[in-house]
């Protein structure tokens, strides 16, 4: 039990109803989890207000209420806790009542739109191989040491956020890396977070179904750097237009990355083959494992926060050299029949053209790059005409399909999708509505030598069609084509 006192510090209280010093057993913002002496959060969503089912968490037994708008009628007995905001409440609740457990390791925030879990994936694997005890909260999972849990979000709520974080305190964890998405960053979710350090990697197209402008996507991401403590670093990449832009209002120690620009942590592609990179990082030449320029800004911020958390810099680029592609990321297989298939979860304009852009700086041309591209229902609709573009600008062959259609009619998605494709391009195109289908044609399209990208679900190993998820995996389904393809 806790004291409802203790865990309301450093929320901003407008009113109390009621007495704040009664035990409470837990915090929620579910009224269908609430059970006997629990706190209910009430949260305005997108699709509903917490508001409304004040009544109901009474009924299963609430003790206090968190709410930013007081009910018409006040239970006798019930505590009453008028708040600005409710969310910012819940993460300061979420975080007092876990005692803080952000502050007692080394937690490090990756925000951007593309490289995120990339990142804190291989921050992960470098820091574990360094001899930590390590942490994880990422799109794909969750680790706590060398214990997995699935992942919901890319940023979970704060009660879970603080779960985790104090799972990782009691398993002596040193060290968690972590996504933070602009969802995450908007909603509150990160707020009473404790962060040494905070990484920028670049921002482009998407997310604008939830933001209504660019604008707002830009700053909700800067509003992150702007609340980290001076005791912390902020490392950002200052090859897009953006990245200095967040470095800006942080009273954070500054560092940038770079490619083309000055920077502190600075690298020039070598060599660049499907099988790895040739970098000269600094002064240092290390061959990296990983794919594609873009992944050598990903190996700079890796290797600039290993050097900013401590390590040394020569036994961090040692440790680089032995890092392992992340699940969906640039994966890729050659079949027995010498044709290569890359899964990949290019999901947004700017991922897809550095994947294609990738493969094609890669390849002799000697060869045909089929593409299999789709976009997600109940998403940014303005970039599907992009995506469709890129696709048959840097292909071969582009076959339109379905990705996680949700709620939405698929063939209205690829008519938004075709939209975008030139009439140069369309002797290129071809449109499959099904997945499986369109992945089969790319296989049975492809001759010796070829590649075929499949991208936008990565590691996703579900297809969410009428809000029901059935299982499908792209790695999966182009492995089992191509094997059968073989016979």
């Amino acid at each position: 039990m806790k004291i409802l006192k203790d865990i309301l510090y450093k929320v901003a209280i407008e009113s109390v109803t009621g007495s704040t010093e009664i035990d409470i057993h837990k915090i929620d913002f579910d009224s269908r989890k609430i059970e006997e002496n629990d706190v209910f959060v009430a949260i305005r969503g997108s699709l509903s207000d917490g508001h409304d089912y004040i009544n109901k968490a009474i009924q299963l037994g609430a003790v206090a209420v968190i709410c930013d708008t007081l009910p018409e009628n006040v239970e006798k007995g019930i505590t009453y806790i008028k708040v600005k905001d409710t969310n910012t409440a819940l993460a300061f609740m979420a975080a007092n009542y876990f005692g803080n457990p952000s502050e007692k390791l080394k937690l490090v925030g990756v925000t951007g739109t593309n490289g995120k879990t990339t990142i804190a994936s291989l921050l992960f694997q470098l820091f574990e191989k360094a001899g930590f005890k390590v942490g994880l909260l990422s799109t794909v999972k969750i680790m706590i040491d060398q214990t997995e849990y699935k992942a919901t979000h890319t940023t979970p709520d704060s009660i879970t956020i603080n779960h985790y974080l104090n799972e990782m305190i009691e398993a002596g964890v040193t060290h968690c890396f972590m996504e933070v998405s602009s969802h995450g960053i908007h909603q509150k979710r990160t707020e009473a977070l404790h962060f040494v350090g905070g990484i920028f990697t670049n921002l482009s197209h998407d997310h604008l179904d939830y933001h209504p402008t660019f604008a707002e996507y830009r700053d909700v991401k800067k509003s992150f750097f702007d609340s980290l403590p001076k005791t912390a670093f902020a490392l950002s990449n200052v090859d897009d237009k953006n990245g200095p832009v967040m470095l800006q209002n942080t009273v954070a120690r500054k560092f940038t990355y770079a490619l083309k620009s000055y920077a502190d942590f600075k690298a020039t592609i070598l060599e660049s083959q499907l099988s790895g990179l040739l970098l000269k990082v600094n002064d240092n030449e290390v061959w990296v494992k990983l794919i594609g320029t873009f992944n050598a800004y990903n190996v700079l911020a890796i290797y600039g926060t290993a050097v900013e958390l401590g390590m040394d810099s020569l036994e961090a680029l040692r440790l680089l050299s032995d890092l392992e592609s992340v699940s969906g990321r640039f994966q890729y297989i050659v079949s027995a029949g010498n044709i290569t298939a890359i899964v990949d979860y290019a999901h947004t304009p700017d991922a897809l053209d550095n994947v294609l852009k990738t493969i094609n700086d890669i390849r002799t041309k000697n060869e045909q790059l089929i593409s299999v591209v789709g976009c997600g229902g109940n998403r940014d609709k303005t970039k599907r005409p992009i995506m469709a573009k890129i696709a048959t600008d840097l292909s071969d062959k582009a076959i339109l399909t379905s990705d996680n259609p949700r709620n939405e009619d698929p063939e209205v998605i690829l008519d938004e999708m075709e939209k975008g494709v030139g009439a140069h391009n369309y002797k290129k195109l071809l449109r499959i509505t099904d997945r499986k289908q369109a992945i089969k044609t790319a296989c049975q399209l492809a001759q010796p030598n070829d590649i075929i990208l499949i991208a936008g679900k990565g590691h996703e190993t579900y297809q969410e069609i009428n809000g029901v998820r059935h299982h499908f995996d792209d790695m999966e389904t182009v492995k089992e084509i191509l094997e059968q393809l073989k016979k």
